[in-house]
């Protein structure tokens, strides 16, 4: 008896919705942008494309943070792109 109401007052706890088609394109970029960020370090010594992959990993990434509205995120993304194209130019 205890266990089916815990059971109920889970259910009303938890909403269960379907994510969106921008949600769901937004997060398969997220995972992209990771990998490309993941990887950077170690391309850095090998000409620009270590920059390159830290650019475009930071794109990757931006959306699914903007929709997730983290915005501490957006502004580091932001710094990241930005800094990294410095480096591009001036390398």
């Amino acid at each position: 008896m205890a266990m089916g109401k815990n059971i109920r007052l889970l259910r009303l706890l938890v909403k269960d919705r379907r994510l969106t088609a921008k949600e769901r394109i937004s997060i398969r970029l997220g995972y992209m942008g990771s990998t490309f960020i993941m990887m950077s370090p170690y391309l850095l010594n090998y000409g620009n494309i270590g920059c390159v992959t830290y650019i475009i990993g930071g794109i990757l990434l931006t959306p699914q943070v903007w929709i997730a509205k983290q915005w501490n995120l957006v502004l580091l993304n932001a710094n990241l792109v930005v800094g990294y194209i410095l480096y591009y130019i001036n390398h």
